[in-house]
């Protein structure tokens, strides 16, 4: 096993089911920094419904990022994502 960093492509999506909550955070905020530099003006975070906890820690996050103009619940989610609007990368 190499050392080595996986590359991961920036895609438009990005399901978070994978991380542990105390990740998100950090997740969220290196994923949008790269979109943004990748170009993407638009993104969706899968979050999950339940209780709702995963969404707020999600939204907070969108929330205190700088590249962040907007974002909101994606209407066919039925609460389950977050969409995002994100400034031009520099």
């Amino acid at each position: 096993m190499s050392d080595r960093p996986i590359r991961i492509p920036i895609e438009a999506e990005l399901d978070l089911h994978a991380f542990a909550p105390r990740d998100i955070p950090s997740v969220v905020a290196e994923y949008v920094e790269a979109a943004a530099e990748a170009g993407l003006r638009e993104v969706r975070l899968i979050h999950g419904r339940g209780r709702g906890v995963q969404r707020g820690i999600v939204q907070a996050a969108l929330d205190h990022h700088p590249r962040v103009v907007e974002f909101w619940d994606d209407p066919a989610a039925h609460l389950g994502a977050t969409i995002a609007r994100l400034a031009a990368g520099t």
